[in-house]
């Protein structure tokens, strides 16, 4: 197929890799691939287009104009812009929901509405639309306290604090953007599940764990993600199974909340991301996103043995049941981001970024890029210089037999990178390695 992606970070590069690497040939020689805006890594994997992924009207006309069979959608905004039901009504198959779905991530109030009445298992929350009811929710749910953003945030709109200053603080700034939600702390184990949903059926994706903090040990502010790893080898523990775990969420989350949207003709096309939480209680749902999750992506797909597209297109076509569920492979994943100085505040952007080659050959490893741009120049040696452009700058994904196997990889390859102020986490998979070791 000629496949159009959308999107320009890592996610993006890692959804293009697994469809690059589908069948017997060399990678590339499957499927016609390309990405928009894209980046420097993804520019130099496939074909790369200026274009706004976020206007509905320019990637429809692009679509026509070369071609194009089908499109998937990465990031959230071009799915609450509505692109995908721009392309929907003109007949082009697309992964992702149209605008009224993709309100389960856009709007945290629509998704607690909808799990409220499909039935799934969530935290209490308030609505608030002025800052006495955000303090009157605060005061109701205690310490600690969950702020939310009602809308899209970028990773930065969600604050847990013991600190009531804080918090407030938090809600005051988010008030000026619309609402905010004012959540029950519910206290666990996350697991992020993807589910492949075609409006009708689901069919889930591995595990993955992600870290949302900044700095080792879940310190220091929330970010869109420092580092993930799939699969979760202690769900057994306490399910069983993996299996059995993700049974449990298709049937009590992901299935009800796929037929509440589907009751009211919003049909849910496209990734289903459950942010879950393992309480006492039981599996809760702490959010929804509807694509797949960065850098929990980046970890899942190197596993799949079953063709991406094959899953993609039958979710797009509405055919998904006649799939089989999709396979995995027994080794692990694990990744880790390099962010820019200063990241998740203002980023230090323009830098160099210098020791990529250290990757080549690295065995089970690559370099996803999530924010970076090559200059026009080259230096005065004639090499082409690499610069970061945004907060998270690059992943480093190694898989391997075991946890601590993949570990040394990654930070085998990370140590000889080079991006003046550059943060990343030590911890990831950490307690992982230890406990399978």
């Amino acid at each position: 197929m000629k496949i159009l992606v959308l999107g320009s970070g890592a996610r993006e590069h890692a959804i293009i890799t697994a469809l690059r690497r589908e069948g017997d040939g060399p990678e590339g020689t499957v499927h016609d691939i390309v990405a928009a805006p894209g980046n420097a890594g993804i520019a130099a994997d496939v074909p790369v287009v200026a274009l706004d992924a976020n206007d509905p009207r320019a990637v429809t006309a692009y679509v026509f104009e070369n071609d194009v069979q089908f499109v998937v959608i990465g990031p959230e905004a071009p799915l609450v812009a509505g692109v995908a039901d721009a392309l929907r009504t003109r007949g082009i198959p697309v992964f992702g929901p149209g605008r009224a779905a993709a309100a389960l991530e856009g709007s945290k109030a629509f998704a607690k509405r909808v799990m409220d009445e499909a039935g799934v298992p969530t935290g209490g929350a308030s609505t608030a639309s002025t800052l006495a009811e955000a303090e009157a929710a605060l005061a109701a749910f205690g310490a600690p306290y969950v702020v939310k953003a009602d809308g899209l945030a970028a990773g930065k709109g969600v604050l847990v604090t013991s600190d009531l200053v804080a918090a407030t603080a938090h809600a005051r700034h988010w008030l000026q953007h619309g609402d905010v939600l004012i959540e029950e702390f519910l206290d666990g184990e996350e697991v992020s599940l993807f589910l492949l949903s075609d409006g009708h059926s689901v069919a889930p994706l591995s595990p993955a764990q992600d870290y949302k903090r900044l700095a080792d040990g879940d310190e220091g502010p929330n970010t869109g993600g420092m580092g993930a790893y799939s699969p979760l080898p202690w769900l057994a523990e306490r399910f069983g199974s993996e299996t059995a775990f993700v049974d449990e969420v298709i049937e009590t989350i992901a299935l009800p909340t796929v037929r509440r949207l589907a009751a009211e003709d919003t049909p849910f096309i496209g990734l289903l991301y459950c942010g879950l939480i393992l309480t006492p209680g039981g599996i809760r749902v702490i959010e929804f996103n509807a694509r797949f999750g960065d850098p929990e992506t980046q970890v899942v797909l190197p596993r799949l043995e079953t063709p991406l597209s094959t899953l993609l297109l039958a979710a797009a076509t509405g055919t998904l049941e006649a799939q089989p569920r999709p396979v995995f492979s027994d080794e692990v994943a694990v990744t880790v981001v390099l962010a820019s100085e200063n990241y998740p505040g203002s980023p230090v952007t323009g830098r160099a970024i210098t020791g990529l080659e250290n990757a080549t050959g690295a065995e089970g490893v690559s370099v996803l890029h999530a924010a970076t741009e090559l200059d026009e120049v080259p230096d005065a040696q004639g090499r082409p210089v690499l610069r970061a452009t945004g907060g998270r700058v690059l992943n480093v994904v190694a898989s391997g037999p075991s946890f601590a196997v993949a570990r040394d990889r990654v930070y085998g390859v990370l140590e000889g990178i080079h991006l003046e102020g550059a943060q990343y986490r030590r911890d990831i998979a950490a307690r992982v390695a230890e406990e399978v070791r």
